[in-house]
């Protein structure tokens, strides 16, 4: 447990680029194993930190895996 300067009841850090962003997934390096999930926590001011959130319900930190934008395709927004 803690005390963070940017926490408070009523206040939280400011949050990045990344929040909401679509990303994809992988554990170990293991990029023949990707999972696709969303960013919901990406903080731009201490404590930074970023969390995500997979499609399956799973939410892990950033820090436990490796991650990549997914790039939608032009004919996908259409």
């Amino acid at each position: 447990m803690g005390c963070v300067e940017t926490i408070r009841a009523d206040r939280f850090p400011k949050q990045g680029y990344w929040l909401g962003k679509r990303v994809k997934v992988c554990f170990w390096y293991d990029t023949s194993n990707t999972f696709l999930g969303t960013i919901i926590r990406d903080d731009a001011e201490e404590p930074y930190v970023e969390i995500i959130q997979l499609d399956s319900g799973i939410v892990i930190l950033s820090t436990e895996c490796q991650y990549s934008p997914v790039v939608e395709s032009l004919s996908e927004g259409k």
